[in-house]
């Protein structure tokens, strides 16, 4: 449940307010994001910011400290700078600088497709030191979804999944290996998580950042693109224009979707579950049989 600016404890606004420097005359609440109890933009008499926060005893709390930790390492231009962090009342908030822009088309003909492999390409430029403690192989190694549905599968496992239950054990097994890397990853690229304006690209809400294999952002870009109309040939042909992905193994590539699958279909099943979450669960599900298929 997100937080009306009202509804914060009054401690934590004028503390916010302290350190944007004015009084905050306005909070925009965005239409997409969920993962902060608190986001908004904030109009000031001398400008606007976009905040966002969370109760410190949150579970998801330690998102916001992963973000604040990995922003000093985004290049420039490419993600919003994180102008101040604090710690009031209990609630956990940062300040970032406000970044202008729509969400982009992904859809086939879509002339934004460009610049978003254009911002994918200029994130790999990131030198691997800058990769943050968080690894995506060590988060997939603790949740064998494949593996746990061998021994007890749901009752709603697709006919599909079902029939190939064996060799998607197999490919979950390998892929926190392939996955492994030393880039900065962001791992939730899609529409929401990106803004486009005069043909540049912004990448925002970093909160997910992991360690990784450099062609994982691409691929994950891969299944939104299906997701927005792409067949899983065309979208893997937009990926390829990526350095990163055309270096990547397609076997890794293919343990990368059915973890997917697992994972998306995991999580539809729970009570994290989201609107759209059995939609992009069919969409992975289409990627993962593409890419077993032409294995």
């Amino acid at each position: 449940m997100r937080h009306e600016w009202d509804a914060l404890p009054d401690d934590v606004r004028s503390a916010v307010e302290q350190q944007c420097g004015g009084q905050v005359i306005k909070a925009e609440m965005p239409e997409l994001g969920c993962s902060s109890e608190f986001s908004a933009t904030l109009h000031l008499d001398g400008g606007r910011i976009f905040c966002k926060g969370i109760r410190a005893d949150h579970p998801a709390a330690w998102m916001h400290g992963n973000e604040a930790a990995v922003n000093p390492l985004l290049p420039v231009g490419l993600a919003p700078r994180l102008l101040w962090q604090l710690a009031v009342d209990g609630w956990l908030m940062l300040g970032f600088e406000h970044a202008a822009g729509r969400h982009p088309d992904l859809t086939p003909s879509s002339p934004d497709l460009a610049a978003i492999a254009e911002a994918i390409t200029a994130l790999r430029q990131l030198t691997p030191s800058a990769a943050p403690n968080r690894s995506l192989a060590a988060r997939w190694a603790r949740l064998p979804v494949w593996r746990q549905y061998a021994q007890d599968p749901p009752a709603d496992l697709d006919p599909w999944e079902a029939e190939h239950l064996p060799r998607l054990v197999e490919l979950e097994a390998t892929a926190p290996e392939l996955v492994d890397g030393d880039a900065l990853l962001h791992t939730d690229l899609q529409p929401g998580n990106l803004l486009i304006e005069d043909g540049a690209v912004m990448v925002i809400d970093w909160a997910w950042a992991s360690r990784g294999a450099a062609w994982v952002d691409p691929a994950f870009m891969v299944i939104r693109l299906m997701a927005a109309g792409h067949s899983p040939q065309s979208a893997e042909v937009w990926a390829s224009q990526i350095p990163a992905w055309r270096e990547a193994p397609a076997a890794a590539v293919t343990a990368f979707a059915a973890t997917v699958l697992g994972l998306w279909g995991h999580k539809t099943r729970s009570a994290a579950a989201r609107p759209h979450s059995a939609k992009l669960t069919a969409v992975a599900r289409n990627w993962a049989r593409h890419r077993l298929e032409a294995a």
